[in-house]
Order: structure tokens, then sequence, then C-alpha cells
């Protein structure tokens, strides 16, 4: 039997399209490995308040770090947008709307994260080196990382986009269950590492010297925060005992409805938590009951406004995750 010329293949064509599926689950990998290194350098910036060192700090040198601190927490906010956004907007389906809102946020997230390494280094550097040999290292940091991430769009030519795109759309609402869980629990992962840093950094903030200097309105806020993020960690080691415990490991429908209300359940406590220990952080460093008040109040509105009221807005205008078209 004669092979057809058309049915041989050719040494141009082009690699096989990774399934919607597939792309959704690589961008929250993607998003674990970005919230892996920002918890890092956050728990650094809220544990580094109570260390003896930071009040031999220059002033201008305290803020900055209150900088980094908050542009480290705009990233931290924007890589777990989009958990809830799969939960009320698309249902829990694969849709190439919700793969783009995944590269969309995080495109967004790097740079206010580069901005804050670039901070992080300044202020280590200035320690040991001096002012002038710590902008040097910060700036040259924080433009490295930038070059790196963003950088590349100038170098590789971006992907073509229709076949893609024609692809998604053959399976954007036949994702199976099992795909559907392996995600839900992907988003847990995603969430849980930076839960598990801040609520390390409070337990080891209780034992330093400068928690025993606080007034005690301000230990019992960070106690508080500490219950708060405490209970988020438990709602997202939920699913895991839920699907061992009670599903014994079987996917099912109750397993996929029980381990997203859990996701969305911790959002609510952790962004409590983050914002109940800003108050404390902003409240140390400039003694301003006022400013510190209005800072926490801006990262709850931060983290709620992009958390819960973007994505009930989108549900709002969206009536049914189908399709775009």
């Amino acid at each position: 039997m004669t092979t057809k010329i058309e049915d041989r293949p050719r040494s141009g064509d082009k690699p096989g399209r990774a399934k919607l599926s597939d792309k959704i689950k690589h961008g929250l990998d993607e998003s674990l490995i970005l919230i892996t290194g920002a918890q890092i350098l956050i728990g650094f910036d809220y544990q580094g308040v109570f260390n003896p060192g930071f009040d031999r700090l220059p002033e201008f040198s305290r803020y900055l770090k209150l900088g980094s601190l908050g542009l480290l927490l705009i990233t931290l906010c924007l890589v777990l947008s989009p958990a809830p956004y799969h939960k009320l907007v698309e249902h829990n389906h694969n849709t190439r709307r919700f793969h783009r809102f995944i590269r969309k946020v995080i495109t967004l997230a790097l740079l206010p994260f580069a901005l804050g390494l670039g901070i992080d280094i300044y202020l280590a550097v200035e320690k040991v080196l001096g002012t002038v040999q710590a902008i040097v290292a910060g700036g040259l940091t924080a433009l490295v990382a930038l070059f790196a991430w963003y950088g590349q769009g100038l170098v590789f030519k971006p992907l073509e986009k229709e076949a893609a795109m024609q692809e998604d759309e053959k399976e954007e609402n036949d994702g199976k269950l099992a795909d559907k869980i392996e995600q839900v629990l992907t988003e847990t992962r995603v969430v849980l590492p930076g839960a598990q840093a801040l609520l390390g950094f409070q337990f080891a903030g209780i034992l330093m010297d400068g928690f025993e200097k606080l007034p005690e309105t301000l230990k019992y806020v960070h106690l508080a925060s500490l219950g708060l993020i405490a209970l988020s960690v438990i709602f997202l080691m939920c699913p895991a005992a839920f699907h061992r415990i009670v599903e014994q490991g079987e996917d099912t429908e109750r397993m996929l409805k029980f381990s997203s209300v859990m996701v969305l359940a911790a959002l609510v406590p952790i962004a409590l938590g983050i914002a109940g220990d800003l108050l404390v952080v902003v409240q140390k460093v400039s003694g301003s009951t006022i400013l510190s008040l209005v800072c926490a109040a801006t990262a709850l509105t931060l983290f709620y406004g992009t958390w819960f009221g973007y994505t009930l807005y989108r549900r709002a205008r969206i009536k049914q995750p189908s399709p775009e078209k």
C-alpha cells in the first residue's frame, strides 16, 4: 500500500500543541514557582522588623522595607487570584479566558516582585558596603530580573495563536473530572506555601526581642492574625484529608465542590491575617496609628477586591462559562 505524500511526516512540521487543560496546569505550576520565591522575601520583610538591627537602620531604609513589603504583597495578591477566578467566574471549567487570565496576572506579578527583590538587595548591601554600592546592586538586580522576565519577548518570536485557539475551543468545556480535581489541588498548593510562610513568621515573631516591646494591643492583633493564618492552613489541608478519608482516593463531583469551597474559604482569613500583621509592622516603623490602619485597610481592600470583587463582577457579566466568540 502506497503512502500518500501528504501523510508522510515532514521535517518542517511544528511540534504538537499542548492541550488547554495542560496549559492551565502549567500556568498554575508557574504561579507556584513565583509564590515560592515571593514567600521567602515576604517572611524576611515581616520578620526583619522585629530584629534588633532593624531599629538601627536609617529611617529612609526602614520605609524602604515597608515599600518592599507592599510590592511583595501585591505580587502575592496577583499570584493567588487565579484560584477564586476559576471557582467564581469559570465554575471550574477550562476556558481560554481563564488561561489568558493566568498569563496576565503572572505577567503583572513579575513587576512588583522584581522591584521588591531589588529593594531587599539594596537593604542587605547598604548595611555592609554603603549606600552607593547598595544602589548599584539593588538597581542592577531589579534590571536583570526585569530583562530576564520581560525581555524574552524581544529575543524570541511569540507563538502563533490561531491554531492553538482552534484546538482550545474543541476542549474548552470538555474537561474531565480528574483534570478538574487535579487543578483544584494544584490551586491549593499555590495558596498553601504563602500561608505556611506567614504562619512560620508569626510563630517566630513572638520569640523575638522586638515583639516584647510592642504595646499590648499590637500583640493581640498579631495573635489574632496568627489564628487567622492557622485557620487558612487548616482549610487548605482539608481537600487532601477529604479525598483520602471520605472519598477513599476516588475522583468525585463532591470532592471537586468541597475542594473549591475550601480554597475560597481559606482566602478569607489569610487576607485578614496579612492585613493584621501589616498593621503591626507599619505601626512599629512609623509610630502612626492612622497610617497603620490605612495601610491595613488598603491591603485588605486590594486582596478582597482582586479575589472576590473582580471575580464576582466578571461572573455577573458572564452569565455562563461559555467559549468567548
